[in-house]
């Protein structure tokens, strides 16, 4: 959508906290759903380890490349999807309601170092994604092994699969580039975000099991302390 896709809404992803300027702009409903799943390359039967091999490439088939514009419904379906690995913030997306390139068609869009989960809703009519790692389909309903210490530059994390509720500490940042936000969904408006903070110097924020991801950028690294 040309090199407006560079810049998240408003301003620099992260910089800004509720009470100004949003950094990301979204409608507040809450979207869910899957990616549609394929089926297994191969007809043998599996069992154990087996299957779950089977059951992991099957929802690798739901996903799209990082790169591209794609018609929602057409080229992918409405759902939540992830993108890991990205570095040095080159991973752009965004959601839209139409396919002008205006900025008013903009309903969504974030610049990505780490990771990112986004829900695509079944409004939406566009997804553009340049510079980042392959989408993959999300099951919203499978649980993890919640860690107790996160990268401070990991991007999104999901509360109760990627990193457990509590209390996390970061130390040592500086000149206020540490922004950490907790929010409801992943659909990435201002209305999504349950509260958020730019930090120098030590950062404690208690994530509730009823938060469903933490972002953090630029911050040194989390640990549980509570």
């Amino acid at each position: 959508m040309g090199m407006k896709g560079k810049v998240a809404l408003g301003a620099v992803v992260g910089i800004v906290v509720i009470g100004a300027v949003s950094a990301n702009a979204g409608d507040g409903n809450s979207g869910s759903g899957s990616g549609d799943k394929g089926t297994s390359a191969s007809g043998e039967r599996t069992t154990g380890g087996e299957k779950e091999k089977a059951a992991e490439a099957a929802e690798k088939k739901a996903a799209f490349a990082g790169d591209g514009d794609f018609q929602v419904g057409t080229d992918v379906k409405p759902g939540t999807y992830r993108t890991t690995g990205n570095t040095d913030g080159m991973c752009y997306w965004e959601r839209a309601k139409d396919s002008s390139g205006e900025m008013d068609s903009l309903l969504a869009n974030d610049n990505v170092t780490g990771t990112s989960y986004v829900t695509i809703k079944a409004t939406d009519k566009l997804f553009s994604s340049s510079g980042c790692k392959d989408w993959e389909a999300v099951d919203e309903k499978a649980k993890g092994s919640p860690g107790s210490t996160m990268s401070g530059d990991g991007g999104m994390f999901r509360v109760g699969v990627d990193i457990a509720p509590g209390t996390y500490k970061s130390t040592g940042n500086t000149d206020d580039s540490c922004y950490w936000e907790r929010t409801k969904d992943a659909e990435h408006g201002l209305e999504s975000i349950t509260a958020n903070n730019n930090v120098t110097g030590s950062a404690v924020v208690t994530i509730s099991a009823s938060d469903v991801y933490f972002k953090t950028t630029g911050c040194q690294d989390w640990k549980k302390s509570g």
